[in-house]
């Protein structure tokens, strides 16, 4: 698929030049920090060194103090507490950051006081469900804690009420038109909320709740501390922006993986097959670190693969675990789990492009909703990204489910927002919520061509034939004689990577391949690149599907080519390499 390649509108050199001088850093990397909207020594020394006492008070939080106070109540009552979450990565990592956080201060001696439920992503769907409101009651539980969900439930609130149970919500997503009847609602995202940082996930939202606590009762600043490995894997599994006060928790919180992890996120490290030491050898130009790259494609994979599979509960027995064997022996079950989920997803996957490819209508449509009974529910959001992938259109992945209904997962292109799709077919649902780019529904299904064709009327009318031309947005054209142990060093303090400051894209045009390149792995292309009539060093590089190019370059033609600058380890041995996303050839 043609790709559009972007090139970002430069900063005057002048400017680069003298930033440059003052922070005492390559030009390319001030350019890159003047294009991200750092244009202070002071805003690009808090970037490069984000301060744990830069986060915002808790109580600044709508109803924070309500919450606390609750919470406090409980305890001090023994009251029963059930702490609840979604089954996917960023639910399970909030369950067990205030499950384990409430273990810590109640005592052993009081621990049958709290429990926590992940709803059966099958039988109860996402959310606070009947069932575990029902558990509440029939358990003698008085609090309900929920996170990561909640704002939107409030037919179950309204439930849990009836019985006398309270409702603290802890959220992440947008509101409706009317707010649950909770005892307390933490949501940055509520219209009525000041809190200043309005992008911090489920589990974030978690933290800020004990966060609260320990403030208010004096207690050590270490027992939320501990917990912002948990809120990492959560910021980079549920991909919300990791800038401002997400990007000091996922660097603290990478700290914590890299250098004392806990034994269940050891163990899923060790299952994935990254090689780390622990502790990281220090005082070295090149050490083998957990980035948020690990987490979003090792890491959060293997939590969620419990819930697709089995059941969420196993991802918090994991995280929560402290025993090394135990917690060995669960990992290695997750990652079966895994296993499974990936070579379903590939079987789906395969069959929904030949659904695709053999249905001629499919070409003339400007989005993809396609509905096959057997598909397996926990990976029908993968199979929205994978079609994404493939065909560049908004797309709706629809299978049966056990509550009578049909469920839905979509995923969308940069340039469309599919909640507000969604939103306007909301007539013809159930049940759907979620983001810009991801969201989940379902219907009945004697809906589904009626919501097939709004939907594809929506899309028809909310953007243009250029948004299906896939565009890469190019940070800056680099000369790769500037690529220098120095210039990777300070490229690493750009990181943690994500949403809204996502790992640049450099471009590098008019190389060529040194003479011994190679296909690798059947698919991928290794070679070493440099200028033809200029003086330069060549560079390693690993191209990763683009094999169909080998034959032009390695023919000692010119080529352009993107990427990004990373470290490879192979063999104990660290180099700079380039990552080459996409290659333009002369053809």
């Amino acid at each position: 698929m043609n790709k559009r390649w972007i090139l970002k509108k430069q900063p005057e050199q002048a400017v680069i030049d003298d930033f440059a001088a003052k922070l005492n850093i390559e030009k390319p990397l001030a350019a890159l920090l003047l294009n991200r909207g750092i244009e202070t020594v002071e805003g690009a020394n808090q970037f490069f060194t984000p301060d744990i006492n830069q986060l915002n008070d808790p109580f600044l939080m709508k109803n924070m103090d309500i919450a606390v106070e609750r919470l406090s109540q409980a305890i001090m009552k023994n009251e029963k507490i059930l702490v609840y979450g979604d089954y996917d990565v960023d639910g399970t990592t909030a369950v067990a950051l205030l499950y384990s956080f409430l273990s810590e201060i109640i005592g052993a001696e009081y621990k049958q006081y709290i429990e926590y439920y992940i709803p059966d992503r099958y039988t109860e769907g996402y959310g606070i469900s009947d069932q575990g409101i029902e558990y509440c009651r029939d358990n003698n539980f008085s609090l309900l804690i929920s996170l990561d969900c909640g704002i939107k439930a409030n037919d179950k609130v309204d439930f849990a009420n009836s019985f006398g149970i309270d409702v603290i919500i802890c959220d992440h997503h947008l509101e409706g038109e009317i707010l649950p009847k909770a005892y307390a609602i933490l949501d940055p995202k509520c219209s009525q909320c000041a809190y200043p940082y309005k992008e911090l996930s489920g589990c974030g939202v978690g933290l800020k709740l004990i966060q609260a606590y320990c403030q208010k009762y004096d207690l050590p600043d270490q027992l939320w501390l501990s917990k912002l490995d948990l809120v990492a894997i959560s910021i980079a599994s549920d991909i919300v922006a990791i800038t401002g006060e997400n990007r000091i928790l996922a660097y603290y919180g990478l700290i914590i993986i890299n250098r004392f992890p806990r034994m269940g996120v050891k163990s899923i490290i060790e299952q994935s097959g990254i090689k780390i030491q622990y502790p990281p050898k220090e005082n070295t130009i090149f050490s083998r670190q957990i980035q948020i790259s690990d987490l979003v494609f090792f890491v959060g994979p293997r939590i969620n693969a419990a819930g697709r599979i089995n059941t969420g509960r196993q991802s918090v027995q994991l995280l929560i675990c402290e025993d090394e064997d135990k917690s060995f022996d669960i990992g290695k079950n997750i990652n079966t789990h895994n296993d499974t989920r990936r070579e379903l997803d590939k079987k789906a996957t395969e069959e929904a492009i030949n659904l695709i490819l053999a249905n001629e209508e499919y070409k003339h449509r400007k989005s993809i909703v396609l509905y096959n009974p057997q598909w397996n529910k926990g990976i029908i959001g993968i199979v929205a990204s994978r079609l994404v992938e493939e065909f560049y259109k908004p797309v709706i992945v629809i299978t049966d489910s056990p509550d009578g209904l049909i469920t839905g997962s979509a995923r969308s292109i940069k340039e469309f927002n599919i909640y507000n799709g969604i939103d306007d077919c909301s007539d013809l649902l159930e049940h759907f919520g979620g983001h810009k780019f991801a969201a989940g529904l379902s219907l009945k299904k004697e809906n589904l061509e009626a919501f097939s064709e709004k939907f594809e009327q929506y899309v028809c009318q909310n953007i243009n034939d250029e948004d299906f031309v896939p565009e890469i947005e190019v940070d800056m054209e680099l000369d790769i004689s500037d690529i220098t142990t120095g210039f990777m060093n300070n490229l690493k303090r750009f990181a943690p990577f994500g949403p809204e400051n996502m790992a640049p894209i450099f471009m590098s045009t008019s190389v060529v391949e040194e003479g011994n390149g190679k296909i690798v792995g059947d698919k991928h292309i290794k070679m070493r690149v440099l200028y033809r009539n200029k003086s330069s060093q060549p560079i390693e590089t690993i191209a990763f599907n683009q094999k169909q190019h080998f034959d032009y370059i390695s023919n000692q033609k010119d080529f352009d080519i993107l990427y990004h600058v990373e470290e490879n380890t192979w063999n104990n041995v660290t180099n700079i390499q380039l990552n080459i996303k996409e290659i333009r050839t002369g053809q």
